[in-house]
């Protein structure tokens, strides 16, 4: 869990600093740092999506993902509890609930996250999570500055679902076969491609449906290996 703690702290961290810059920013500099790291999450994702040898099964998972993410309508009860928090801090941002989400997910979806803790799980390796805790710290400035303090909450997501991943990798060994990291990289960067679109404001995609994507991805990776 070592890894797991530092990575909120950094975004913790990152966040706090993006809120203090952020007020000094003018709208012309947020908006170009903005595009500029929606263009980079873009490319991590093309990078990752490509990574795979069957972008068909990473297509299919993100098709299965989608649907049953909007039946079960994740994307709206994460807002919801954006919202929530929202409420609770008596925060007046606009883009409170967007900088929740949008952080939360872009932390979460990485094949960085589902390494790192499979690594600080099993064997206590900390040095992927740890790389991880910069890049967060980074982008976690830049977002802040720009969609405001529902980015710091996102540190409590990272903590509680990587944390859960992290324990449940000590126990679960089938996680660190490379099937199951080869599709799952393909498929999260799929949906990291989304958030960069998300961005860049070309569209809006509804991110948070995707995520059951990966645990598809992690199944057919179990049962179906190359």
């Amino acid at each position: 869990m070592t890894g797991t703690f530092v990575n909120t702290g950094a975004i913790l961290a990152g966040s706090l600093v993006g809120l203090a810059a952020g007020k000094h920013l003018p709208e012309r500099l947020k908006t170009i740092v903005m595009q500029a790291l929606g263009l980079s999450v873009i490319l991590v994702g093309l990078q990752m999506a490509l990574s795979g040898n069957e972008p068909l099964t990473a297509i299919g998972c993100l098709l299965l993902g989608a649907l049953t993410g909007e039946l079960l309508r994740i994307e709206q009860g994460v807002e919801r509890l954006g919202d929530w928090l929202k409420k609770r801090t008596g925060s007046h941002s606009s883009t409170f609930v967007q900088g929740f989400v949008s952080a939360s997910i872009l932390y979460l979806t990485g094949a960085m996250m589902i390494v790192g803790c499979i690594q600080d799980g099993t064997v206590g390796d900390t040095h992927t999570l740890y790389i991880k805790s910069l890049l967060d710290c980074v982008a976690s400035i830049a977002l802040a500055s720009t969609l405001g303090p529902g980015v710091v909450f996102s540190a409590f997501s990272v903590l509680l679902v990587q944390g859960s991943v992290t324990l449940l990798a000590a126990h679960v060994q089938f996680l660190r076969e490379p099937a199951v990291l080869s599709i799952v990289t393909a498929t999260g960067g799929l949906i990291i491609l989304g958030i960069g679109i998300n961005l860049m404001n070309l569209t809006l995609i509804r991110i948070g449906n995707f995520l059951p994507a990966l645990f598809y991805a992690i199944a057919w990776g179990f049962f179906y290996p190359p």
